[in-house]
């Protein structure tokens, strides 16, 4: 038996294929290099919950999988992008010289090794001794990361990456992730554009691209990844990012399909197919967006990567369709969903909107309505967010066809949109979510227009010299609708202003309650806060992962 190093006897490691013969050979390859303990799994989804619960020190996962669309790459690309895979894991990828061109080129984008096959048991330990070395080299990154404390992480990345000390284009990756975390935009795009003059990537590219997102600059991150899409088309991850920042400008029609390239491109991945599923409910086309959702139902429901809120969608899709047995189905996984998390407020609402359309199904409209005010009554919490405002409006727009008077709909609409139609996005969502009811559409589109005649008047006042009224006016309409934007805008204009304002600090204690009550920062790990770039954003950063 031949030992790689001292402390490979006390490793775990996974092994994932769909070849039976394929995993005996290579967990008796493990076991011969001293391995202590092998796993395997002949199943994608499988795996992915494997390693969602459990930390291996060396996966081994073959790209292609006769079963399902599902590719190894995507099984990567999810789990990282997730923080679900810790950086001190070794995940190597093991192809075929077919597949190989795909694999070489996602080396670059955090795959620690890979092996074609044929390939030898000396191969692997060569490979595996290899990233396990760089794994002890850039130990104390990979600690400050677990222990998260991310400031020291980022800077031990930048030292490296400024020496060239070994391994420093692997540490230049993880330095600018962390920054961007962070939200060192201009050092994380500083980084990036280095990374390019050295040895021009295409996750530098898209990194640049997500330092402008995340500062605000959407123009110019368009610009970046339409000419990153053009000289590279099948490099999903740009599809994600251009699909989110046509979603912020409000053009669905596009971002949509967008997304659905992605989802062509990587037809197995989780989170891709959910997010284009997502954005068909919204943009109407309802019978593609059912296939979507409820083949990420399918392939993933035991999985954190599956978010429940595509279980609702596909809720109010089978009940627009009168499928009592598709509904049901989709209302019992939440149920189960939510004895895992009781506690969960955003569970409990979804729930209620089930609980309301269950009781529409069979025709006990009194009680549908009775839930519908329960549910609004969350309405004035402070992490009552876009997703459940869109909620909260599907419900009351079924219970409006039930032939019913409900004076009291349009009013609660108003509210949510006065709050939530804070950007052009969000209030496409709204609208899209009125279905075909023409005056919850329109009088969302007018809560839009009146926040930004808010905003544009108070820009006046500023510029006019008349900064103190301009604060005062957006903390006002701020109190009256509870909106984020004119929260963070009255904020932004103190700052610039305060020494010209008397009782700014008056003004900054208004805000900050405010602030820390509807528009809080994201609580928990940072990679989650990175889970709205290139997705569909309807959570508040204040919103609890359930």
């Amino acid at each position: 038996m031949f030992l790689m190093d001292d402390t490979i006897q006390a490793a775990s490691a996974l092994i994932i294929d769909s070849n039976a013969n394929s995993r005996s050979l290579m967990s008796a390859q493990l076991r011969d290099l001293g391995v202590g303990t092998v796993r395997q799994t002949p199943r994608v989804k499988d795996a992915r919950v494997m390693l969602e619960h459990q930390t291996f020190d060396i996966v081994l996962c073959d790209y292609h999988f006769d079963a399902g669309d599902t590719s190894g790459q995507d099984l990567l690309d999810e789990l990282r992008r997730e923080g679900l895979l810790p950086y001190s894991t070794v995940f190597v990828m093991v192809t075929s010289e077919a597949t190989y061109a795909k694999v070489a080129e996602a080396a670059e984008a955090a795959l620690d090794a890979y092996l074609i096959k044929p390939y030898t048991s000396a191969n692997l330990a060569e490979r595996l001794a290899s990233a396990r070395q760089r794994k002890r080299i850039l130990k104390d990154i990979f600690e400050a990361v677990e222990n998260q404390d991310f400031e020291t992480a980022a800077n031990l990345c930048l030292v490296r990456f400024e020496a060239k000390g070994r391994y420093w284009l692997y540490a230049a990756r993880i330095g600018a992730e962390l920054l961007l975390r962070l939200k060192r935009y201009d050092d994380a795009r500083t980084l990036y554009e280095a990374i390019i003059t050295a040895k021009t990537l295409p996750w530098a590219r898209l990194g640049v691209a997500r330092t402008e997102v995340a500062s605000g600059n959407l123009q110019a991150a368009r610009r970046t990844l339409e000419n990153l899409i053009g000289e590279l088309p099948d490099y999903a991850d740009s599809h994600d990012l251009m699909g989110h920042v046509q979603m912020e400008q409000g053009d669905l029609p596009n971002a949509l399909k967008t997304y659905q390239t992605a989802v062509t491109l990587t037809p197995g991945c989780l989170l891709r197919l959910q997010r284009c599923g997502s954005l068909g409910f919204y943009a109407g086309q309802r019978a593609e967006a059912l296939k979507l959702l409820e083949r990420a139902m399918s392939q993933g429901l035991r999985s954190k990567l599956f978010d429940v809120l595509s279980l609702v969608l596909i809720g109010l899709m089978r009940f627009d369709a009168k499928d009592f047995k598709g509904f049901k189905y989709a209302h019992d996984s939440l149920i189960a969903a939510l004895e895992r998390a009781p506690r969960s407020s955003r569970l409990r609402r979804f729930d209620l909107v089930f609980r309301g359309l269950a009781f529409l199904m069979e025709r006990r409209v009194g009680q549908a309505l009775v839930v519908a005010r329960e549910f609004t009554e969350h309405a004035d919490a402070g992490d009552f967010d876009l997703e459940a405002a869109s909620l909260l409006t599907a419900l009351w727009i079924r219970l409006s066809s039930q032939e019913v008077e409900l004076e009291e709909m349009m009013p609660i609409l108003r509210e949510l949109g006065m709050r939530h139609c804070a950007t052009k996005a969000g209030t496409e969502i709204l609208v899209a979510m009125a279905e075909n009811h023409q005056g919850a559409a329109e009088q969302f589109r007018d809560c839009h227009q009146q926040v930004f005649n808010v905003a544009e008047t108070a820009m006046r006042y500023s510029l006019r010299g008349g900064a103190k009224a301009a604060v005062e006016l957006l903390i006002h309409q701020g109190e009256i609708t509870r909106n984020a934007k004119l929260i963070d805008m009255a904020g932004l204009v103190l700052k610039r202003h305060a020494d010209k304002i008397d009782d700014a600090a008056e003004l900054s204690q208004r805000i900050e309650v405010l602030h820390s009550r509807y528009v809080k920062p994201m609580a928990g790990s940072p990679a989650k806060a990175g889970r709205a770039t290139g997705g569909v954003a309807l959570r508040t950063a204040a919103t609890a992962p359930a």
